[in-house]
């Protein structure tokens, strides 16, 4: 079988490379999502990665802390995530490089849009770590925007569902799981796809959205193929 995309944009939650351990990193886990990654690389296939932090940090939760100060915190976290992705993929034998919202030269590149389209045409896997590089903004709408920036074909939101329900399928047996939205659907509706700035931004530029179980990894290569059972969003 071959590919049905191009270019593609992974979104994975911070907590999905926690494993059972709920917190931190749980490095087995990681490398189980990133063979996932690899094979879909294999199969020719343009992607980048963006990394949540919610397995380290969640300051805005809270509401004790400054909000600009916690999210800065956030992008951070993000960051931990991003680099132990790329340690993964590089110990699996992809080319790799992270790129970060907010300069971190030591460690990182800086984000700049050319190069990495420059560095996906060239065979190599982008991680963007630091969200939009701007408090305010969940690492959702890091997302949807890096992914109008490359050009992506489509946003996989790898999540602990096998899609977009009604209500909180693990709270509501009677939850409805839908198999296609659309973005109107979503923000009148409130269903938690991403958040409404996230959505609206995929919505204006024309990016579909699918989402789908991480518990299996190699979801993320059925879904390149156009084999999923999981939401989209278009």
């Amino acid at each position: 079988m071959k590919p049905i995309y191009k270019r593609v944009l992974i979104k994975l939650s911070g907590e999905a490379l926690s494993g059972d351990i709920g917190h931190g990193l749980d490095f087995d886990k990681v490398l189980e999502i990133c063979k996932s990654i690899k094979e879909t690389y294999d199969l020719g296939v343009e992607i980048a990665i963006v990394v949540g932090g919610g397995n380290f940090w969640r300051g805005r939760s809270s509401g004790k802390m400054d909000r600009t100060r916690a999210d800065h915190m956030g992008m951070l976290a993000t960051v931990i995530n991003s680099l132990a992705l790329a340690d993964a993929l590089e110990q699996l034998g992809a080319p790799v490089r992270v790129q970060t919202g907010i300069e971190m030269i030591k460690i990182a590149e800086p984000y700049i849009r050319n190069k990495a389209v420059r560095h996906m045409e060239k065979g190599r896997i982008v991680i963007f770590g630091c969200g939009t590089g701007n408090p305010f903004f969940s690492t959702d709408t890091g997302a949807a925007l890096r992914a109008a920036e490359i050009d992506a074909d489509v946003i996989f939101k790898a999540t602990n569902v096998d899609g977009v329900y009604d209500s909180d399928p693990k709270k509501n047996p009677d939850a409805k799981k839908y198999d296609k939205l659309s973005f109107m659907e979503v923000l009148s509706k409130g269903l938690h796809v991403m958040d409404s700035t996230a959505a609206s931004l995929c919505m204006d530029n024309d990016i579909k959205i699918m989402v789908f179980n991480l518990d299996e990894p190699d979801n993320i290569r059925k879904a390149v193929l156009g084999d999923h059972n999981g939401t989209i969003v278009e």
